[in-house]
């Protein structure tokens, strides 16, 4: 099954975060990354807090969806990632994005994320991966949906 995860890192060495959240994620039990996003460098949602460096990564798994959001957990703890307020600063942040086609809502996980089509620093990525790929429960593309949303927040990383 197709899935994409959200990359997201704002605390200390950022893009080390992120390289090891990939390496991890690439030696999950049957799973494979297959592409990933460029990295952008996002303004935070929430609380005061250091912008974020955001990609999204596809990845082919045999896992089940929740096999795969507690895969994600455990890479999270493992790199430090600390749950102290909604939407505060992290070293790690990984969220299942989409599962296919699936549409899942039960106790601890949702699929597709409940606010993948409000956030541009999730779209612009998945957007480079899936343009014209369709959200379950609204129906429009990824592209559609990123043309209604503010991006000014979301820059290319540029080395």
């Amino acid at each position: 099954m197709l899935a994409y995860v959200a990359l997201g890192a704002n605390l200390g060495n950022r893009s080390g975060y992120l390289l090891q959240a990939l390496s991890f994620l690439s030696r999950l039990p049957q799973t494979r990354l297959v592409r990933l996003s460029p990295v952008y460098e996002t303004e935070p949602v929430g609380p005061p807090q250091p912008p974020y460096l955001n990609l999204v990564a596809e990845v082919e798994t045999g896992l089940s969806p929740q096999d795969l959001l507690q895969a994600l957990l455990r890479i999270e703890r493992a790199l430090g990632r600390k749950r102290r307020e909604r939407w505060g600063p992290r070293t790690i942040d990984l969220d299942l994005l989409l599962y296919g086609d699936l549409v899942l809502r039960e106790e601890g996980l949702e699929v597709p994320h409940p606010r993948l089509h409000e956030r541009a620093f999730i779209l612009v990525p998945l957007c480079d991966l899936v343009p014209e790929g369709r959200h379950p429960l609204l129906g429009q593309t990824f592209a559609e949906l990123l043309a209604s949303l503010d991006r000014r927040g979301v820059h290319p990383l540029v080395l």
